[in-house]
């Protein structure tokens, strides 16, 4: 993908998208031990033993399902029913999380529906083009029953190059946004980066999504470290009835683009939220923690905090309107 310049953006420096805030930046050395750990020296436990519960959806129940229901379909790949139409959010099928299919992260479970018994879809959300939240498969066989693609700058010319319909894709700068359905969409800002390969890097911008519809409001986080945006967010947008946000994947030796569960927690308060849904968790092995992890320490925080918690197994349905607080499944797994 050749690089694109976006001179108009506050966030586009020189060639290249950046945070407003200085990154930490790993050496050399630092890079070599992280690979070297990811390899070949990752802790037990980091990808379940046992089946991860996932509850089977059709096509015939999704229509038949209340307005205002979400349902998780693995990691950040969420798909919610507003105003009769259906929204898909970062959606990933793919067996595996990686440029190739014989390598790389392989799913825990199978998605609870295929893309093939999926209804119409009235827009796919992407958050960045990482390969946990941008399947090319999956955009590409979406694209027959996909109204439209609302992605970060730069992502939407990643899939006009794989052959989507540029009347399809809408592309978006922090702080701006669309409305479709009676649903308005606008991207907010996240702390994180982006590409696909080696030469790409932060060539797209990546993005945290607010949707709001006339009697509920929803954030979606993508991916993001914790930073002082979400206040910002929080304080125009806010108070969110759900926050779906980020908990797994993380390390204190990348703590500008992954949360801690603490700081999860925080930034849900920035938001002001009304229920915590955790995501990018629970699919692939992506992280250097127990697989469980994220649900157990996020799940201690909240109950501390007096906090609501939705975690929902992969199929389940949740009333957005009153989400449930969802059984601790994964207590049941080793």
């Amino acid at each position: 993908m050749p690089y694109l310049s976006y001179p108009q953006s506050p966030q586009f420096r020189d060639t290249k998208f950046s945070n407003p805030a200085p990154m930490h930046k790993h050496s050399a050395a630092e890079t070599a031990r992280l690979w070297w750990a990811f390899m070949f020296n990752k802790p037990a436990g980091t990808v379940p033993r046992q089946a991860v519960p996932v509850r089977a959806l059709s096509r015939a129940a999704l229509l038949a399902a209340p307005d205002k229901t979400l349902y998780r379909l693995g990691h950040s790949t969420m798909l919610i029913k507003l105003g009769g139409a259906f929204y898909l959010t970062d959606p990933v099928f793919s067996e595996r999380a990686s440029p190739v299919q014989w390598a790389g992260p392989a799913r825990f479970h199978q998605p609870p529906i295929g893309i093939g018994e999926l209804p119409p879809i009235k827009a796919v959300i992407l958050s960045h083009d990482h390969y946990d939240h941008l399947d090319r498969a999956a955009v590409l066989a979406l694209a027959p029953k996909t109204e439209c693609f609302l992605t970060p700058l730069g992502v939407g010319k990643r899939l006009t190059d794989w052959g989507i319909d540029a009347g399809k894709v809408r592309q978006f700068d922090w702080w701006q946004g669309t409305e479709m359905g009676g649903v308005r969409f606008v991207a907010t800002p996240a702390q994180h980066f982006s590409g696909r390969g080696l030469n790409d890097g932060n060539a797209t911008l990546w993005a945290s999504w607010v949707i709001l519809h006339p009697d509920l409001r929803l954030f979606f986080s993508g991916d993001t470290g914790y930073f002082a945006g979400f206040r910002d967010i929080g304080a125009k947008y806010g108070p969110f009835d759900v926050a779906l946000l980020e908990t797994g994947a993380y390390d204190r030796r990348w703590p500008d683009v992954h949360m801690q569960p603490e700081q999860t927690l925080q930034a849900f308060l920035d938001l002001r939220g009304k229920t915590l849904l955790p995501v990018h968790n629970g699919t692939f092995d992506l992280g250097l923690h127990r697989w469980q992890e994220p649900f157990e320490r996020i799940a201690a925080l909240a109950q501390a905090r007096g906090v609501a918690l939705s975690t929902p197994e992969m199929g389940e349905a949740v009333d957005l309107t009153q989400p449930q607080t969802g059984r601790a499944w994964w207590q049941d797994l080793e």
